[in-house]
């Protein structure tokens, strides 16, 4: 059998920035990746909002600055070069009380030939706002680097708390240029045949959920993120639009992709994969493909279908009926009832004569004539046998 944690499951990544590092993270663990961009970064050097907060910055002294992101910070000054004021900025800067959210916003403070006066543990906003809460701030003025969004959860208990909070908008999200991926990934979502889809900020998150509006679909692929999707998120920031909405969400400790692929190599398997003793044969059914006595075999869409049905009940018989609407649209003979009840027993008969193929053992599936099919185990107890 192939080690790689992740295969036999598919993995949509809606990243803008470093998705191909994620994607080969994910790939390296033998997930099968469906990348579909949500978002895409507008460009800083004609920002005239950027410019107008960065001379705002220079024009009066500063009491603090948070540094929410390394990559951030580094665009800001890379930018402000450009317009012939990084030096005045980092000179405006380096007497001020620095807070950094975390080691990569630290790291870049530093590059700049700055210092941090301090740095959370947990890497989140709650606690610097909370550190900066603990003396009084009224009048105090803290410039907040942004990073593709505004930080409300920050920047209004400081206003508030009677600070003046001037925001740095340090790069803009605006819609994928193409939204198909996009849109075609959400119909995966709400039809099964992802397992897990990604989500590295909050703005993909929301653009996720707009391109199912567009759709009339934005409940059915809730309704699938808390049934049959795992919602993997980088972070509690980025998760936060989803835990709104009472989808459950895996996060890693730490806002890393790496721990995030981690996180998704701990849960995924746990979550959606079945393991079932049949014939003498070990079954583990894990998203678009089965391992059998240790051997991965991938397993076509309608296969599949069948295999699911018939593994909810292993060992009792399943009509032909009811595996027929588990085939899926597009399937001859699959979804809505076609009138044709010989058309129709024939496309379950050539979706489980290829899962016979696709598993490569004879006797798993059982024909019981004339009522259906049954994987050949032994049946799990139901309520009524319980009773008796």
């Amino acid at each position: 059998m192939s080690q790689e944690p992740l295969a036999g499951f598919t993995v949509g990544v809606t990243a803008a920035r470093r998705h191909e590092e994620l994607v080969a993270l994910l790939e390296r663990r033998g997930a099968q990746v469906v990348y579909a961009p949500a978002i895409r970064l507008m460009p800083l050097a004609d920002d005239s909002a950027l410019l107008a907060a960065t001379r705002e910055t220079l024009a009066h002294p500063v009491d603090d600055v948070v540094v929410t992101t390394g990559i951030g910070l580094r665009a800001w000054l890379e930018t402000a070069d450009g317009w012939g004021l990084r030096d005045a900025l980092i000179g405006h800067l380096n007497g001020t009380r620095i807070l950094a959210r975390g080691p990569k916003a630290r790291g870049a403070v530093r590059a700049a030939g700055m210092t941090e006066a301090w740095s959370p543990e947990s890497e989140s906003c709650e606690e610097v706002l909370s550190h900066l809460l603990r003396d009084d701030v009224t009048g105090r003025r803290i410039v907040v680097q942004l990073y593709g969004e505004p930080t409300p959860l920050l920047t209004d208990p400081l206003r508030r708390a009677g600070a003046e909070v001037l925001e740095i908008p340090v790069y803009r999200w605006a819609s994928a240029d193409d939204p198909l991926p996009l849109r075609r990934l959400v119909g995966h979502a709400v039809a099964g045949t992802v397992d897990a889809i990604t989500f590295t900020s909050a703005p993909a998150v929301t653009a996720t959920l707009a391109a199912a509006a567009s759709d009339d679909a934005e409940e059915s692929l809730l309704s699938a993120l808390r049934t049959q999707v795992v919602a993997a998120c980088v972070g509690p920031v980025t998760a936060r639009p989803l835990d709104e909405r009472g989808v459950p969400t895996v996060c890693p400790e730490r806002a890393r992709l790496g721990a995030l692929v981690r996180a998704l190599v701990a849960e995924l398997p746990v979550r959606r994969t079945s393991r079932l003793a049949v014939h003498g044969h070990a079954l583990e059914l894990r998203g678009h493909a089965v391992v059998v006595d240790g051997q991965l075999r991938p397993i076509p869409r309608a296969p599949m279908a069948i295999l699911q049905v018939l593994a909810r009940r292993p060992g009792h018989v399943v009509s032909r009926a009811e595996l027929r609407r588990a085939l899926p649209s597009g399937s001859p003979g699959g979804g809505l009832l076609t009138g044709r009840p010989r058309a129709d027993e024939h496309a379950v008969e050539m979706a489980v004569a290829r899962l016979r193929r696709c598993l490569g053992r004879s006797g798993l599936i059982e024909t019981v004539v004339k009522r259906g099919y049954r994987l050949a185990c032994d049946p799990a107890p139901t309520a009524h046998d319980r009773a008796s």
